[in-house]
């Protein structure tokens, strides 16, 4: 069954929910854990967002994640290795009722996809106008493909790409 876009007004709860559950992966995966970050849109208060919770794993090895990916399930996510992304480990978790709730991306320290996710949340932070634009974006692509998340992930992309690359200039300039 496809899965629904649904793209709703920021919540104050999300950083409340991603604090438990950093606690959660934190306390499940131990000494491999380097840090971990709210990333995506409901990390960037007063935009539209699916109410996804996405996290930064940064992990000091993927091969030891990967040994360990049984603490990730016992979490209830569904461990789904790279994903398309080379060097990333992905887990997605949904509810009780099979609503996707949480998105982990892992990287190994070092990786250059960790500063990209976080350069692009502080940009949208720091640049209010352009978090706004990307959620009324979001909100359109939702209303226009409300049962095709692959079109709605395409409608995006020239955004985010765009902005990633804007986000890491200005990171650099500011850091």
């Amino acid at each position: 069954m496809p899965m629904q876009v649904r793209v709703v007004a920021y919540d104050p709860a999300w950083k409340n929910d991603f604090e438990a559950e950093r606690a959660n992966i934190a306390c499940a995966l131990q000494d491999i854990v380097v840090c971990l970050h709210h990333i995506g849109s409901t990390a960037v208060p007063g935009i539209f967002a699916k109410p996804i919770i996405d996290i930064l794993l940064v992990v000091d090895d993927t091969l030891r994640l990967d040994d360990m990916s049984s603490a990730m399930e016992q979490l209830g996510y569904e461990v789904m290795g790279e994903f398309g992304i080379p060097g990333r480990r992905y887990f997605r978790k949904d509810n009780s009722a099979g609503i996707r709730i949480r998105h982990v991306h892992a990287f190994a320290s070092g990786s250059t996809n960790i500063e990209r996710h976080l350069a692009f949340r502080d940009y949208l932070i720091a640049h209010p106008m352009k978090a706004q634009a990307y959620g009324q974006l979001k909100q359109r692509l939702a209303r226009e493909h409300p049962h095709d998340m692959q079109a709605y992930v395409d409608g995006k992309d020239l955004f985010v790409k765009e902005h990633e690359a804007k986000a890491m200039y200005w990171r650099a300039a500011c850091w």
